[in-house]
């Protein structure tokens, strides 16, 4: 699942008129290098939730735009004021991303990155047998945040120290979800219950990760070309 409902209110004037995910970088929407990624990692199938100026996402629909991809649409409302962030947009499209069995990854649709998807296999492979409830990506925090929002140890996510940021790349159990109501909500803080069971698994990535927040962001990794993503 790839997130593209939110407002994106930091980057100004624009996204008046588009969506965020929509923004261009080195040649290509935000979003397309999240399809390509996962297109490259073997996944047969996307899901993009969108609110904010929906209908400019109708075009990714099916497997024209990403051969090898099928992509399907989650539409939460006509504009952002529909959105139902990160747990209610993955309540709503539960039934296109799972058969009630097997997991999931949800990742932004405003970030870029070199993680490579394929990393995620292990640690679907055990929420699948049910070792896990969970499996986040942590990094480093980035420039704009003075604390983090948890941290890894061992292999399991903590909510202290907040020593670390969660990278937006997570792979969830569809069990966790299937008794939510499809209503406007955060992930967190509703997914701590399952981290202070020791229920949720995690990594840190120190690798090549931005979000893409702010026009000046749009424009500094416009410029940084060596920055290591898949151009393919």
């Amino acid at each position: 699942m790839i997130l593209a409902a939110g407002r994106g209110t930091r980057m100004r004037e624009l996204t008046e008129k588009t969506a965020k995910p929509l923004l261009s970088l080195w040649g290509r929407p935000l979003l397309e290098w999240q399809l390509l990624k996962a297109k490259e990692a073997g996944f047969s199938g996307a899901v993009i939730n969108t609110a904010h100026h929906s209908e400019l996402f109708d075009r990714y629909a099916g497997s024209k735009v990403m051969p090898g991809l099928n992509i399907e649409i989650s539409k939460e409302g006509e504009d952002f004021s529909g959105a139902l962030e990160t747990k209610g947009g993955i309540v709503k499209a539960l039934p296109l991303l799972s058969d009630g069995k097997e997991p999931f990854a949800v990742v932004s649709g405003d970030i870029v990155t070199a993680y490579d998807y394929r990393q995620l296999r292990a640690a679907a492979e055990a929420v699948r047998c049910g070792r896990f409830d969970a499996h986040l990506v942590l990094v480093p925090n980035p420039y704009f945040k003075d604390t983090g929002d948890m941290d890894v140890r061992e292999g399991l996510v903590y909510r202290e120290p907040k020593r670390l940021t969660y990278g937006n790349i997570a792979v969830f159990s569809p069990r966790i979800f299937e008794k939510e109501s499809a209503e406007k909500a955060p992930l967190f803080p509703w997914l701590y219950q399952f981290v202070d069971a020791g229920r949720v698994s995690g990594e840190l990535y120190c690798g090549p990760w931005a979000n893409v927040g702010t026009p000046e962001d749009l424009a500094h990794f416009g410029r940084e070309r060596n920055f290591a993503v898949t151009e393919a």
